[in-house]
């Protein structure tokens, strides 16, 4: 393809060629016609003399004197010119050497040299301010991008008043005119400082200043969740977080980490029940299809249940089972610690479970008959409405391969009740003996 244009752009020029010898060759034969038999004669009087001139060299004089004429304007031209060529030359230099100050502090800073970037930065301005803002169109955004670099320079050499008093200047409102893109970096940068010196609320103010398109970029809405982090605004983190994930700002795993970590946060920070399921409808499918959320919310909420020391609420255990119920049917996809909390979790309702919820329960147990955490929740159920033979049952296999501490006491209690209840103190006293030892 490359060859091809190539062949052509020479068969053209070969053509412009052939076409300006023509030209020539034209011109010289209507010459040659016109002058070649011409013999016309111009007669200047000057009394008392007279002079006969061929019209030939009449015509060669004048066009010679035009010729004269107009290079001696020419000359006279470039000779007014000279003072502002001669300035506009010095202008390009303190233009250059302010920019090569200006790409010498962004390479020293790049560098890790921030000393050295300061002292460019510096020099810049200096040649900067040295120039008349009229001589130069770019001179602010320069200007704003030198303040920036000894800023940026003075915030890694811990140099916080020369950092504030540089920010200001890159702040001011005639280079934020001027360079408004360059005043949007500033902007975010500063909110950057505010954001590594753990001041949320210098960043939120810092952040309100951005226009309204710049706050929807990617940058500024990452600083916007480092804020809000800060500042423990977790509805607003999870809401920015959110934004991010439908830009794709980070990976899957790390977007679902980023969610579920402020999700976490967010129903923990939950005070009572019904800002606990103010935060649960606030979550999406996606969200409350994960196990980490479902049962944290469902401990939180036995959590809140039980603050005051009373027995669980039948709401609130239904509203538990309600959240839990699309875990049910992926029980065998949980690893061990999701299925002892989902068992802890369910526990404090079992008082009021429905016939439905034990038929599910016994149903599942039986589908997976080895499971120690089914056996334990099976046979506290079937305790609570005192079937007594199949709560010793399932009880009874949930001791030899429940590992959890918590959940064996609490099995070896319930046996030692259950055998009271038959009236085998002997028994009893060695589950209780069992329960005590474990602590």
């Amino acid at each position: 393809m490359a060859d091809r244009s190539h062949r052509s752009s020479l068969q053209g020029g070969a053509m412009r060629s052939v076409f300006w010898l023509l030209g020539l060759a034209a011109v010289a034969v209507a010459l040659a016609l016109l002058m070649g038999h011409n013999q016309a004669t111009v007669t200047l009087f000057w009394p008392p003399y007279r002079y006969d001139v061929a019209f030939n060299f009449v015509v060669f004089a004048l066009i010679g004197l035009f010729v004269l004429v107009h290079l001696a304007l020419r000359a006279i031209a470039l000779l007014r010119d000279l003072p502002v060529q001669a300035q506009r030359w010095r202008s390009q230099q303190v233009e250059r050497a302010a920019v090569g100050a200006v790409l010498d502090a962004l390479s020293h800073q790049l560098a890790g040299r921030f000393v050295r970037a300061q002292s460019a930065g510096l020099t810049a301005l200096e040649r900067l301010n040295a120039m008349p803002a009229a001589q130069w169109s770019q001179r602010p955004q320069l200007q704003l991008l030198a303040h920036l670099l000894v800023a940026e320079s003075a915030q890694s050499l811990q140099n916080r008043s020369a950092r504030d008093q540089h920010l200001q200047a890159a702040l001011h409102p005639q280079l934020a005119k001027a360079a408004p893109v360059a005043h949007e970096g500033a902007l975010l940068r500063s909110v950057h400082w505010a954001v590594e010196e753990r001041d949320a609320d210098l960043a939120r103010s810092r952040l309100a200043d951005l226009p309204q398109g710049t706050a929807r970029r990617i940058q500024a809405l990452r600083l916007k969740l480092r804020t809000a982090r800060l500042g423990g605004a977790t509805a607003e983190a999870l809401e920015t977080a959110r934004l991010l994930a439908k830009h794709r700002a980070f990976s899957p795993q790390a977007t679902r980490s980023i969610l579920r970590g402020l999700a976490l946060d967010a129903l923990r920070e939950a005070h009572d029940m019904s800002q606990l399921q103010a935060v649960w409808a606030q979550l999406d499918a996606k969200e409350r299809a994960m196990p980490e959320l479902a049962l944290a919310a469902g401990h939180r909420a036995n959590q809140l249940d039980q603050a005051d020391g009373r027995e669980p609420e039948q709401a609130t255990a239904e509203c538990v089972r309600g959240w839990l119920e699309p875990l049910w049917p992926q029980l065998a996809e949980l690893d061990a610690t999701q299925q002892r909390q989902l068992v802890q979790v369910l526990e404090p309702g079992l008082p009021s479970l429905g016939a439905a919820w034990l038929a599910r329960l016994e149903q599942t147990q039986r589908l997976m008959p080895g499971n120690a955490y089914l056996q334990y929740l099976a046979g506290q159920a079937f305790m609570q409405r005192r079937l007594w033979g199949k709560a010793a049952q399932l009880l009874g296999q949930a001791s030899h391969s429940l590992q959890d501490p918590a959940l064996l006491r609490r099995t070896w209690c319930a046996l030692a009740r259950l055998a009271e209840e038959r009236g085998d103190a002997a028994a009893a006293q060695a589950a209780w003996k069992r329960a005590a030892l474990l602590v």
